[in-house]
């Protein structure tokens, strides 16, 4: 007798019909009427490619802070589509803790760095740090306005807090990174940037700055 084929789980078939029909909203309605949050963490690691990806992708639209490590984990997948999928849903779940007034505070203080308002945002950041301070996304935010109003030193602490809270967070420790380099201390920022390679390998632009700055010390050597 021929080997039996492993079923497939429905969230494979679900996410083939996503990408043939690109309708998100119809995804997310399927899997939350059928998938816990824990069941789409424990999906990440089933053998087969699409299934991973489509719990990548349904944890970005429906994961929480919870799904943090599953998703930080992710990140190694020998997949880059996963890869790929879980940086996005890491990205979302990082803004997706405390109150909903606390979130939409953050999105505004997002908002105002995109922007480049840093007082703004670094205002508006403090107050959330000071009612919310385990929120690891408010900390980050306030790293990025502190970098932005050229505030390193400050904004190294604060990138310090972001990852003491949330060590999966690779874009405090590249941030940090860049401060250390701004600030003239390329062996701080090669470290960081080590760091945030190693939580997450497709940074392309941190392993160039990596790669530069050891062509540097080679030259100095």
């Amino acid at each position: 007798m021929a080997a039996s084929v492993p079923r497939l789980p429905l969230l494979e078939f679900l996410y083939q019909q996503f990408l043939d029909d690109r309708d998100a909203a119809a995804f997310i309605r399927n899997v939350q009427k059928r998938y816990a949050a824990a069941t789409l963490e424990r999906l990440l690691t089933h053998p087969a490619r699409g299934t991973r990806r489509a719990s990548a992708l349904a944890l970005g639209y429906l994961g929480d802070y919870v799904s943090n490590g599953a998703l930080g984990k992710a990140l190694h997948d020998v997949d880059r589509g996963v890869r790929t999928m879980a940086e996005n849903a890491l990205r979302a779940v990082w803004c997706r803790s405390g109150t909903d007034s606390q979130q939409k505070l953050l999105e505004v203080i997002i908002r105002e760095n995109i922007a480049k308002h840093y007082r703004q945002a670094y205002g508006r950041a403090s107050e959330l740090v000071d009612f919310a301070p385990w929120f690891a996304e408010a900390w980050n935010q306030r790293a990025i306005s502190q970098y932005g109003l050229g505030r390193y030193t400050e904004s190294i602490s604060d990138c310090r807090q972001a990852l003491e809270i949330n060590p999966y967070h690779f874009g405090a420790a590249a941030g940090m990174g860049q401060c250390y380099l701004n600030m003239g201390d390329t062996e701080e920022a090669l470290q960081c940037f080590r760091r945030a390679l190693k939580l997450n390998p497709e940074l392309e632009g941190v392993r160039s700055a990596v790669q530069s700055l050891e062509r540097g010390r080679r030259k100095r050597s």
